[in-house]
């Protein structure tokens, strides 16, 4: 009773045991694929549009954009920036998916840019012929002597405006491909007109700083999926799984089919992923249905994984039954036990004032500590441990403690010295922070209380 609201659940949740089948792609799937790959080899050699053909051939297209040196992948990186243009490297295996590249070209380019812009949004132009039409009038005010800044702040729909349409200093990969590609090509000074999702954009490039050598490559990539004929085998051994059990016979079968059983706790009712599973929903709408100890009456299907699930409990609202807990509380009451002894044992020579005979005496060691911070209760080399760290900051000098029950085990110290902390600078601030960090954290509890007196019933499970 003495630890009860510990294990108080704040709503009904259920533990699931299951176990996945997957359909990995198998050897003659990933022949496919490779062969798939094969054939679009020489098309790219050959391309004279490489933008069109990723676009047209690659399973998940991206922008052809300069890159550093450690920007590719692994694979490409040594390769690509000692190849010359027009050189073309794979079929090669990465992330799951069979890929070829091809070197566009290299060149030396800044490593950073300055740079602002104006933003127009096409719709509020009337279209994005008329948004073209007034980046171009002003670039033309601005050759003309107008001010920059000035017409950003009138003009620009980006959050920038307010200061100018300054987006200050940045690196290659931290804007939108056709963005980065303007300001990084160009050269200070230009004024650069481009078009992307966000609008049409009037950058000028301010500053550009450092060189390095970057490279342009277009990666056609074909990931490896499984065919149908892989999933039917895969749904099959679930179905034969699942024919097999009952609730009595779930792990038994998980055991004699050497199969690895996982499991989900405190799963709640609007939940929708669970550990290792793709999408899980059906699964966590089928256990609010069932009874604790059934097996599901389907295998689900989850993407490229099949699922055969039982319940194996329902915890309730509020404080939980000891049978509901027991394996989580075993641990800790074998460590109370454990404790209760090594106590004793202290206790036996609890007249004595120094900490080697104590240990002698107890099978323990004495371990110096220094820099122990009350505001950091970590016992370096052990564990957290707040009690114990709580108990030496509240110990005399060179007195030997009464053992002190931690995580980790029993302690019995001597405080050595303490160092003051040194004067604080900025009181008001530091007062500021621990306030709005206590405001925060009290606006949840407060929401929390009220949620639970006011008994709110939560159903939308039952309709998504």
């Amino acid at each position: 009773n003495e630890h009860k609201n510990e294990f108080k659940n704040p709503e009904e949740t259920r533990t699931l045991n299951y176990v996945v089948f997957n359909a990995a792609p198998s050897k003659a799937d990933s022949a496919v694929v490779k062969e798939q790959i094969d054939k679009l080899m020489d098309g790219l050699k050959t391309s004279k549009n490489d933008s069109l053909f990723v676009a047209i051939n690659a399973a998940t297209p991206a922008p052809l954009v300069y890159q550093k040196k450690g920007q590719l992948e692994p694979a490409l990186d040594s390769v690509m920036f000692n190849a010359a243009p027009g050189f073309v490297y794979g079929p090669y295996l990465s992330n799951g998916a069979y890929k070829i590249a091809k070197l566009i070209n290299a060149e030396v380019g800044p490593d950073s840019v300055k740079a602002r812009h104006i933003l127009i949004n096409p719709t509020a132009a009337g279209g994005v012929d008329k948004a073209l039409a007034k980046a171009d009038s002003l670039r033309k005010l601005i050759q003309g002597g107008k001010d920059f800044a000035e017409l950003a702040k009138t003009n620009s729909v980006d959050g920038s405006a307010a200061k100018g349409g300054e987006l200050g200093t940045f690196a290659r990969g931290a804007m939108v491909p056709v963005f980065e590609d303007a300001v990084f090509t160009g050269k200070k000074g230009d004024l650069k007109i481009v078009t992307s999702q966000f609008g049409v954009h009037l950058i000028q490039i301010e500053d550009q700083k450092g060189s390095s050598k970057v490279v342009k490559v277009a990666i056609v990539d074909k990931p490896l999926t499984p065919s149908s004929k892989t999933q039917s085998a895969a749904y099959a051994q679930a179905q034969a799984f699942l024919g097999k059990t009952s609730g009595a016979s779930f792990a038994q079968e998980v055991k004699a089919e050497k199969l690895k059983q996982m499991t989900a706790d405190d799963v709640n009712a609007n939940a929708s992923t669970i550990n290792g599973l793709e999408s899980a929903r059906d699964v966590v709408k089928w256990a609010y249905g069932a009874k604790t100890g059934d097996v599901s009456n389907q295998v689900f299907e989850l993407g490229t994984q099949y699922v055969v699930a039982q319940l194996e409990a329902i915890k309730p609202k509020g404080i939980l039954a000891m049978d509901l807990i027991k394996k989580q509380i075993e641990p800790a009451v074998r460590n109370q036990v454990k404790a209760k002894k090594l106590e004793d044992k202290f206790n036996a020579v609890k007249e004595a004032t120094d900490l080697n005979r104590i240990a002698a005496a107890v099978g323990g060691k004495v371990t110096p500590v220094q820099n122990v911070v009350f505001a950091n209760p970590i016992i370096p080399g052990v564990d957290q441990e707040n009690k114990v760290i709580g108990s030496i900051f509240g110990s005399p000098l060179h007195k030997v403690s009464k053992p002190v029950e931690g995580q980790s085990g029993v302690y019995v110290f001597a405080v050595d010295s303490f160092n003051n902390p040194p004067a604080m600078t900025n009181a008001a601030k530091d007062r500021q922070q621990i306030a709005q960090a206590t405001l925060q954290r009290v606006d949840g509890d407060v929401f929390n209380v009220l949620k639970d007196k006011a008994n709110v019933k939560d159903y939308r499970a039952k309709f998504f």
